[in-house]
């Protein structure tokens, strides 16, 4: 089960017919989220295997994933925004537990992503993954 926020957002894509207006409220999701302190864009917090650079900075604290994030690229910002609905604020397990792909199928992403893009999505999953099941 999604968070409340992206159920919020599913629902917001299914209101906007057009994949262009759909972009951009993508877009305007990262906008919307505030920058990454530019202490934390390390080596240790980029996401490898993105075409633009990626920083994500996660946070477990009692057994609860939250994570902050932030790309030089609009669309990619954008997509950090919809992965930060999708998974802070979830237990640990939970987190693990999500099928980010059928998730990200709910708003018509995977098919509208390029090959870069969808990579590059993948790769902040992993992390995302990957910090949660180290910190279980």
């Amino acid at each position: 089960m999604a968070q409340a926020e992206f159920e919020e957002l599913v629902e917001d894509f299914e209101f906007l017919d057009d994949w262009e207006d759909r972009y951009r409220l993508v877009i305007e999701e990262g906008k919307a989220m505030p920058p990454l302190d530019d202490a934390l864009k390390v080596p240790a917090t980029k996401v490898d295997g993105c075409a633009s650079q990626v920083w994500l900075h996660p946070v477990t604290e009692d057994g609860v994933l939250h994570f902050d994030g932030e790309s030089d690229a609009m669309i990619v910002n954008g997509l950090i925004a919809v992965l930060r609905k999708l998974y802070n604020g979830l237990p640990l397990e939970a987190v693990i537990d999500v099928d980010a792909r059928a998730e990200m199928a709910r708003l018509g992403l995977n098919a509208h992503l390029s090959a870069q893009r969808s990579n590059g999505l993948r790769a902040m999953i992993d992390r995302i993954r990957s910090v949660a099941t180290a910190a279980a």
